[in-house]
């Protein structure tokens, strides 16, 4: 898969080659360092998968909030099972940071 984007966001077990990995909801701290790289950060915002393969589904605020501010650290890419969701969430933290014109401008002079 190629990142083309400012941020990407890609289903919970993807592998994503041009970027590096920080793991499953890795701590504040690991992702900055990983983003002053040169490289795209892979988050992964969904639960890890337990002995047997399966994973726990991730509540949707929770996996929101975990986008969210994985973004707002440089994280670049997101794997998570809530594609829709987390498309929005960045678009509003690429807003909120500037780096995207709002998709609507509205004044509230008369």
């Amino acid at each position: 898969m190629r990142i083309d984007e400012a941020f990407s966001v890609v289903g919970p077990d993807a592998a994503v080659d041009e970027a590096v990995d920080a793991g499953y909801r890795p701590t504040a701290e690991r992702v900055r360092e990983l983003a002053a790289g040169d490289r795209p950060v892979l988050v992964r915002c969904a639960a890890p998968p337990d002995a047997g393969g399966r994973r726990e589904p991730v509540e949707l605020a929770e996996a929101l909030a975990l986008v969210s501010v994985y973004a707002w650290l440089g994280a670049r890419v997101f794997a998570t099972e809530h594609p829709r969701a987390a498309r929005q969430a960045l678009d509003m933290v690429a807003s909120v940071r500037g780096t995207r014109p709002p998709a609507v401008a509205r004044r509230g002079l008369v």
